[in-house]
């Protein structure tokens, strides 16, 4: 596998495991308008990943489309940061989720706008609006939840704590120095970046960054939690209990 194929399908797989997760809320969310925000979110991340998973084919070179990426591969050939294949837990902690990601998913797509990659810059400058939204989504809520009753302030604090251990993967890649070296990667002040989206999400919020000694990392290289395998389990239960199904 070259180091760009596995650059792309790292993406694709973060965008599409999050949509399930995300897909999981449809009919459970608190309200009906968010029943709809939840739905529309993980539209996008879907098709985000079916524009990197389309391209990781042609990269491949092997007939492989987005199908095969999406549903007949195993979690540890899945390469999705930590993160996004945790638990949906209740609503605070998705949004602290959420806010998380989306923090470094809007880096990340405004840094890519200047790859050298064509096909990647492309998808860039679409990505980085929908991702946008996203975090405006995600940081109304935590601010919302933050700054409420006490009962919710202490939730969205307790999800906030939850999740930072699945942070330190929210960064440039060690092992994609070359593909930054030759601009097909731009990603170098991501981290910076992420830093400070997410401490003046959190002060608006007045929540707390969470003091977390344990870091949990290896996602990006393929080695997961055992939820990987519950939520493949699901997404992929349809396509391989109907092999060659057509609608």
């Amino acid at each position: 596998m070259t180091d760009l194929l596995r650059h792309v399908l790292r993406h694709g797989d973060r965008a599409l495991v999050l949509a399930q997760r995300l897909g999981q809320w449809i009919t459970h969310s608190p309200e009906l308008e968010q029943d709809m925000a939840f739905a529309n979110i993980s539209l996008d991340l879907i098709g985000q990943a079916r524009y990197l998973y389309t391209y990781a084919g042609e990269q491949e070179g092997q007939g492989h489309d987005e199908d095969h990426f999406a549903y007949w591969r195993g979690p540890t050939e899945f390469y999705n940061p930590l993160i996004v294949e945790q638990p949906n837990g209740d609503f605070a902690q998705t949004i602290a989720r959420q806010f998380l990601h989306d923090c470094y998913a809007l880096a990340y797509w405004q840094a890519m706008t200047g790859s050298a990659d064509a096909t990647l810059a492309g998808l860039a400058e679409r990505a980085r609006s929908e991702t946008a939204f996203h975090l405006r989504h995600a940081r109304s809520w935590l601010v919302r939840l933050g700054t409420g009753t006490e009962e919710s302030h202490a939730r969205m604090q307790n999800g906030l704590d939850a999740m930072w251990c699945y942070t330190d993967e929210l960064g440039p890649i060690s092992d994609e120095a070359d593909l930054r070296a030759v601009g097909l990667v731009r990603d170098g002040d991501l981290r910076a970046v992420w830093e400070a989206a997410v401490k003046t999400g959190l002060a608006e919020a007045s929540l707390v960054r969470p003091d977390v000694e344990v870091a949990h990392s290896g996602g990006w290289q393929g080695d997961h939690s055992e939820h990987l395998d519950e939520l493949l389990e699901e997404l992929q239960s349809v396509a391989r209990a109907h092999r060659g199904a057509k609608w």
